[in-house]
């Protein structure tokens, strides 16, 4: 199989992620993308969703705002609505979608409106699109709406003619990923919309109409809605195209290929390029052919300089070696799928054929690429030098290496004279000429090889062919002679000419590969940080010939770990530029978009999805950025650095859990030892309690007294055992139905001594069905519960037990009256020996409610902690699945 018949790796990735296929069980997104609100588009999504729920699909609303729109209203009858989320936040209550109640429920398809839409603050994510992320990874499959202006991409460009800057953005990336069907109504019939009040309220409506929603910016956002459209279901096609390898064009959009030569015109060429891009409004690409024509030092700042204006305006910019620059642009064209190729040509002379030697050969072989010709009066942006013979006007200068070749012709001038003296026949003599032409064309290039081919063909005329010692031939058969070794000796030196670029192409190439294995493979031996930044700073300034320095994270901010020369320190500016660059994980610096005064380029060195490190390289000379066709190698350079730092942190996490997990075992086996070793004298202090009778009152209360604290003792004994169960795993359930205000009352009843007369309120209603739990554990669970808010608690407050039955499962709550917990603080309260300082959870062992969340997960139920909302206090639910529930019919 040829390159070209293999399908793309990368590309075969982006479609099976697109189609869930990357992952086992991923869902699929479908956005509905309108140009403004109002369009239409929630009501489209629950039009599609009610044919769906009608077929018999699982369809559940996980948010939908309707905004008070009557038809919308309406549409959302008849669907289930998973109940949102409540949020305390600064005293307010704000609801949100309930990302786990979805995921428990499980819905073929789950509707969230608002892609864009920011979270309330102590959300799990930030923005709702990563709610969307983590159903998708779930295997939920979702449908959901976004307006063009909340694109990332075209944030800026919205707010250029709106003059409002929308805050609430979404990343390209997850458009890019998702079937999008355009929801379209023209800025006429929305405004008759907005005036009906069918958008906003009244006097909303009128502000709106006066300002975001007029006739000229729907229009835009309009156009730049079915652009975008456009250019998601283009780039999907061309992934599909190069996964399944299939040839042509396929031109459903324009796009533009720039072809940048080694010369003064380049810049003219890219900005023609970019101004053909903006007018199109599509993606364009920007190569350079690199071929063993071209002069190693032929303006290579000015190609640098072309280069680096072609990133800086959004090009993507890829380096291409081949023999010629016809085959270079039509791999390059091929690749791309490009329709439009962009070139530069010199204004014509002398020659007024020379306007054609580039377009000729192109259009033969590109068929059906439309090229377009840039004019300029500098030079040409693709350099006739490195075209074929019978294409390029010759470049008139002094070959490298005539004069050996001329050495050696005249070296067999010599030999040949020797052998016509000997023997009086010439008809071999001129065979010996072919040696000095094929030394001269393998050795030193075609322009050499032609003229050693002429000079040899004038001596063998001057010193063999009769009559000798002048350029006179007599016999006619000689003149045959030296036409065909002229021929012979031209052919030779292009078929020579041609290897040898061919060889010094897949040397260059092959001295790149080698220098990235060598590097791959010195990294998998590197099993520290530091060794690890000396090698790719050492590795990076010899192959890029340019200063570099890694930083990494120390102490909360970025310092220097290694660097080439070693001596190389930074300034104030190019900490700033670094520390930005590993904050936003995007380019900083000189050649970059940001903080250009610096004279170093900081690139992040990312692993595992995260930055680990900032990488910056500078010129020797520092007064021009890096090589724009040294950045691919510079990438490859950083990004095996990333996944070789991944690997050796991933090592010292995996060192650090082994030492864990030793300490835990150590733990463990030290609280079994001492909760049984304390059992038993516990044990028969209790039954000696029990058995003492008191003589009066005052050692009547000392006993109960004594009693009551060995009890409280073994309490604590039973709950190290408890947790050393949980953490070994060897928890063993024995199911059955059980009465909730059975156990609830039960738990109170053992707990009185504890409770010392404090109040306990149940509210616990009888005809709550029964619950299937292990009636030891969940004993267990209600007594810590209880216990922790008597404990803590304010002196004399009531305990209240309450439960209450909903949709999806059943919450039993213990609740007390006290300071409460601090925020953040409800999740950490259930860790292992956790006492939380500045609230009422600080002191005791910190045991009581990590077994309770221990005990409750082995049951499959669910505990979390939260403040009152009714008044200061603390909130202990235990959430019963639907699952768990016992239900009537199931007794009978």
């Amino acid at each position: 199989m040829t390159s070209d018949d293999r399908p793309d790796p990368d590309a075969l990735l982006r479609t099976l992620r697109q189609s869930g296929g990357a992952r086992e069980h991923a869902g699929r997104l479908k956005v509905y993308l309108g140009a403004a609100p109002g369009v239409g588009k929630t009501y489209e999504m629950l039009s599609d969703a009610a044919q769906l729920r009608d077929n018999g699909s699982d369809v559940v609303i996980g948010v939908v705002e309707t905004h008070g729109r009557a038809e919308t209203e309406a549409r959302v009858r008849g669907f289930e609505i998973v109940p949102r989320a409540r949020i305390d936040h600064r005293g307010q209550v704000l609801e949100e979608m309930d990302i786990d109640a979805i995921l428990k429920r499980r819905p073929q398809l789950v509707l969230v409106d608002e892609l864009a839409h920011t979270n309330a603050p102590g959300s799990r994510h930030d923005k709702r699109w990563q709610d969307v992320e983590e159903l998708l990874a779930a295997g939920i499959d979702v449908c959901s709406t976004v307006n063009i202006q909340h694109l990332e991409s075209l944030n800026d460009v919205v707010a250029s003619f709106t003059r409002v800057r929308v805050r609430e953005t979404l990343p390209d990336r997850v458009l890019d990923r998702a079937e999008i069907e355009i929801v379209d109504l023209p800025p006429d019939e929305l405004i008759e919309r907005l005036k009906a009040g069918k958008v906003y309220v009244p006097h909303e409506a009128a502000r709106a109409l006066g300002h975001f929603f007029s006739k000229s910016n729907l229009s835009a956002l309009r156009e730049l809605a079915l652009r975008r459209a456009a250019q998601a279901v283009d780039a999907q096609m061309l992934d599909l195209l190069k996964a399944h390898a299939l040839a042509g064009t396929w031109a459903a959009a324009e796009r533009i290929l720039v072809a940048v030569g080694a010369n003064a015109g380049a810049a003219e060429v890219v900005r023609a390029g970019k101004r053909l891009a903006d007018a199109l409004r599509t993606p364009w690409t920007c190569v350079h052919v690199e071929t063993p024509g071209e002069r190693p030092l032929d303006a290579a700042n000015q190609l640098a300089a072309a280069m680096h204006l072609a990133v800086q305006l959004g090009a993507q910019v890829i380096t291409l070696p081949a023999a010629g620059v016809v085959d270079g642009l039509a791999a390059a064209a091929a690749d791309t799928r490009a329709t439009v190729l962009v070139i530069g040509r010199a204004r014509p002379r002398w020659f007024p054929w020379q306007r054609r030697l580039h377009v000729d050969p192109l259009a033969r072989r590109l068929p059906g690429l439309a090229v377009q010709l840039v004019p300029s009066g500098l030079a040409e942006s693709v350099p006739s030098s490195a075209l074929p013979l019978r294409l390029a006007v010759p470049q008139w200068r002094l070959p490298s290496g005539l004069v050996p070749s001329l050495g050696m012709a005249a070296l067999v001038t010599a030999l040949g004279k020797a052998i016509f003296t000997l023997r009086d026949n010439i008809t071999n003599v001129g065979l010996l000429y072919l040696l000095p032409v094929m030394f001269a064309a393998t050795r030193y290039g075609l322009a050499t090889g032609v003229l050693t081919g002429l000079a040899c063909s004038l001596a063998y005329n001057f010193f063999f062919i009769p009559p000798t010692g002048t350029f006179t031939i007599a016999d006619p058969q000689n003149i045959i002679t030296v036409l065909v070794l002229l021929g012979v000796a031209g052919v030779s030196s292009q078929l020579a000419a041609r290897l040898r670029a061919q060889a010094l192409l897949a040397r260059q190439s092959a001295r790149q590969n080698s220098a990235l294995a060598g590097f791959a493979r010195m990294l998998t031996g590197i099993s520290a940080a530091d060794e690890l930044g000396r090698v790719l700073c050492a590795e990076a300034a010899r192959l890029l010939d340019a200063r570099t320095v890694l930083l990494m994270p120390e102490d909360g901010r970025l310092a220097v770990r290694a660097a080439w020369p070693p001596e190389d320190r930074l300034e104030v500016l190019d900490h700033a530029a670094a520390q930005w660059a590993f904050d936003q994980r995007q380019p900083a610096g000189r050649g970059s978009d940001t903080l250009t005064a610096s004279e170093w380029l900081f690139h992040p060195v990312e692993g595992g999805g995260r930055a680990l490190a900032v990488f910056g390289i500078a010129r020797p000379d520092a007064d021009r950025p890096v090589r724009a066709d040294q950045l691919p190698l510079l990438g490859s350079l950083i990004d095996q650095a990333g996944l070789a730092l991944d690997r050796i942190h991933l090592e010292q996490d995996m060192a650090n859990v082994r030492r864990l997990e030793e300490r835990d075992s150590l733990r463990a086996a030290l609280l079994s030892s001492v909760s049984h070793d304390l059992r038993t004298p516990l044990t028969a202090v209790l039954g000696l309690l029990r058995d003492l009778v008191p003589a009066d009152d005052a050692q009547g209360r000392v006993i109960t007294l004594a009693r009551a604290e060995a009890e409280r003792l073994q309490r604590f004994v039973a709950n190290l055992l408890d947790m050393v169960r949980i953490e070994a795993g060897a928890i063993a359930l024995r199911v059955e139905p059980v009465d909730l205000a059975e156990a609830v009352a039960s738990a109170v009843h053992d707990l009185r001594r504890t409770l010392d007369g404090r109040p306990v309120r149940l509210d616990v209603a009888p005809d709550l069905p029964l619950v299937r739990v292990d009636p030891q554990l969940f004993h267990h669970c209600l007594i810590n519960l209880i216990e922790n808010a008597a404990k803590y608690g304010n002196p004399g407050a009531p305990v209240t037990v309450t439960a209450r039955r909903d949709t999806f499962g059943l919450d039993l709550m213990v609740m007390d009256e006290g300071p409460g917990l601090p925020p953040g603080t409800e999740a950490r309260v259930f860790e292992t020996f956790a006492r939380l300082e500045g609230s009422d959870r600080k002191g005791g062992t910190g045991l009581g409610l990590a077994i309770v969340k221990g005990f409750a997960e082995a049951m499959g139920l669910a505990v979390r902690a939260a403040n009152r909302q009714d008044c200061p206090g603390a909130c202990f639910t235990i959430r019963f699945p639907g699952e768990t529930l016992h239900k009537v019919a199931e007794l009978a």
